[in-house]
């Protein structure tokens, strides 16, 4: 019966949970919209728009009709190593047919006079002349292209000097918007933080904390999502100083928790049982009774239920005691005797 009473409360608690996330989620939703819509902060930066835009124009001016050359070249080029291969090809033939016939031919007289014969090897000095002048040419134009492409190289040595010296400028003006955007980001984010811290602090009992722990939830993600992955190349020093700040805060609020908790603790100590009674709640005491704790001093409790152990032996609280009415011994936080049901207050006994 007792665990079905804490169902709905458990319940509750879950559902406390859930309206926490979904807050936070949709708080979230509108930070990212906010943040991605802020002027300059999503800014992007090129070397182009730091080197000098007349030498770059002049430059790449220069690499376009260099290009157009070489490909005219390569055109002519191949015009002209077409016209070699017929040239060559036409002599081949021809030098043959001219072998063959004066392997075959019966001459009387000599050949070198032979005028038929002078006819074909002039022919032969023509076709071997266009091949020359076709070989010539192509030489011509390989030696063009050899020119073109150094041009081309020393064109583009000229673009990575014009990039090499906009890298400063660039670098620094990356510089400047890196912490243009941290800083906005920063501007955004630290009072969510700083809200959170005091909400955490300070209304945690509050009613509203369901609320109040969704824009924690909020905060927590804004400052390890919207701020820290933005942090600059060179903030090492903000990264750490950040760390230190948090660190401090958080362990100076853990030190004043703890001697919080150790004067409550001397505090409770010097009270009488009846007061320190008072003081404890039944449902924090029934679990420090159930996890064998002493719900005054939060001791180990020496023996058990089913042992002559009535008192706390370290504060000296009432644990155990008898039932006015049926003498049962209970647990002295029970409300109503488990026995013969009469209230405790009612059936109080030693």
């Amino acid at each position: 019966m007792f665990k079905s009473l804490l169902a709905p409360a458990r319940l509750f608690q879950l559902a406390t949970w859930a309206v926490s996330f979904v807050f936070a989620s949709f708080l979230i939703g509108l930070g990212g919209k906010v943040v991605s819509e802020l002027p300059g902060v999503d800014q992007r930066l090129s070397v182009e728009e730091f080197i000098d835009t007349g030498a770059l124009a002049q430059v790449r001016q220069t690499a376009d009709s260099l290009e157009q050359a070489q490909a005219k070249l390569y055109g002519e080029r191949e015009r002209v190593n077409l016209t070699l291969e017929a040239a060559s090809n036409a002599y081949q033939s021809q030098r043959e047919a001219f072998d063959n016939w004066i392997a075959t031919r019966n001459a009387t007289t000599d050949p070198a006079q032979d005028p038929q014969v002078l006819s074909r090897t002039r022919a032969l000095d023509v076709l071997k002349a266009n091949e020359r002048r076709a070989q010539e040419t192509l030489e011509a134009i390989d030696g063009r292209l050899l020119e073109v492409q150094q041009a081309m190289e020393q064109n583009y040595s000229a673009q990575q000097e014009l990039r090499t010296a906009a890298a400063v400028p660039y670098e620094r003006a990356v510089f400047r918007m890196e912490l243009r955007v941290f800083g906005v980001r920063l501007l955004i984010t630290l009072p969510l933080l700083l809200l959170a811290i005091w909400l955490f602090t300070k209304k945690r009992t509050s009613k509203y904390w369901p609320l109040g722990r969704g824009f924690v939830l909020f905060a927590l993600f804004a400052f390890f999502f919207e701020l820290v992955p933005y942090l600059p190349s060179y903030g090492g020093y903000v990264r750490y100083i950040v760390g230190i700040v948090l660190t401090a805060v958080t362990g100076l609020y853990v030190i004043r928790a703890m001697q919080r908790y150790v004067a409550k603790r001397a505090e409770a100590a010097e009270l009488t049982e009846t007061e320190r009674r008072q003081t404890l709640g039944y449902e924090e005491a029934m679990k420090q009774m159930s996890n064998h704790l002493c719900p005054g001093c939060e001791r180990q409790i020496v023996g058990g239920p089913q042992d002559a152990t009535n008192f706390c032996v370290h504060c000296g609280m009432m644990l155990f005691n008898d039932c006015g009415k049926c003498e049962t011994r209970k647990n002295a936080f029970f409300q109503y005797c488990p026995t013969c049901g009469v209230p405790a207050v009612a059936g109080q006994g030693a």
